[in-house]
């Protein structure tokens, strides 16, 4: 446990998370790191700017963004090598995860340079925190900006045994919305996490099949950056002629109950306890 500033280490790159929205969520951590760097590598420099700005750090910074981030890498890791220390900070949140940094970071492992994670504040993780959820989680980030490959991709997300999140932007909103209606169905429940840690910040959950309304009722629910997160669908119950008895067939003839109806209800959706009462039946059976 350390309870001193930590100055930045010579010819470490640092992946600094920022703010989302509140400029007090950035940590102690990052903060010695961004005063002690001999650079700072910035999705958009004038926005990290502000941030620097508001603590009185003054720093060298350069741009690495989506556009030029594959070129910039090969530079910072030259600068690297020279024994420097240098931060990567995106606009919002933590690098790599809907931001840029990823091919920072691989292009630093790859010619053995030092890579630590500052961790903060991450959009997808604070909307998790107040879902209320229970089953696991698959993080998407951004649908296609097109009606045709965003319906493809949700197409082939619905059946998972799995909540599901999203980033959107408030242009796209209610096409977003309209699509997950459409292909998830409308009694699948979805929580809006609009303008976290902002002033403006709402969470409202509601039914997809009200989705929609609640969207128009007022401008403001359109507007700001979203994390959408959707519950996992409905548990199927296995049907004895269907596919979960098929399965559990398969499994039962190498596996113990237990674990035939775990892998089960991962393939099939169905619920475990009840997948686990039709092996034992099964078993029985067949005994």
């Amino acid at each position: 446990m350390f309870d001193t500033p930590q100055a930045a280490r010579p010819g470490t790159l640092y992946i600094v998370a920022t703010p989302i929205g509140n400029l007090r969520d950035l940590t102690l951590h990052a903060l010695d790191v961004l005063r002690t760097v001999d650079l700072i590598a910035a999705e958009d420099t004038r926005n990290s700017q502000g941030l620097l700005s508001a603590y009185g750090i003054s720093a060298r910074l350069t741009p690495v963004h989506e556009h030029n981030e594959q070129a910039a890498a090969i530079r910072l890791v030259a600068t690297l090598q020279e024994g420097k220390s240098v931060a990567y900070v995106s606009d919002a949140g933590t690098p790599g995860i809907s931001d840029p940094g990823a091919r920072l970071v691989a292009a630093a492992r790859t010619a053995g340079v030092a890579v630590v994670p500052i961790p903060g504040a991450s959009a997808v993780a604070t909307a998790l925190s107040v879902a209320g959820l229970e089953s696991p989680w698959l993080f998407y980030g951004f649908l296609p900006a097109k009606t045709s490959g965003r319906k493809k991709e949700l197409e082939a997300l619905r059946d998972l045994p799995y909540a599901l999140v999203f980033y959107e932007a408030p242009h796209r909103i209610e096409e977003t919305v309209a699509d997950l209606a459409a292909v998830l169905g409308e009694t699948r429940r979805i929580l809006f996490a609009r303008e976290l840690t902002k002033r403006f910040e709402q969470l409202h959950a509601c039914p997809l099949g009200e989705a929609a309304a609640w969207l128009e009722a007022d401008e403001y629910h359109r507007r700001g950056e979203f994390v959408l997160v959707l519950d996992p669908p409905a548990a199927r119950e296995p049907d004895d002629d269907g596919a979960a008895r098929r399965v559990l067939a398969l499994l039962l003839e190498e596996l113990p109950v237990k674990q035939a109806a775990h892998l089960a209800a991962k393939l099939t959706g169905a619920r475990k306890n009840a997948l686990y009462q039709l092996a034992l039946e099964m078993k029985q059976d067949h005994e």
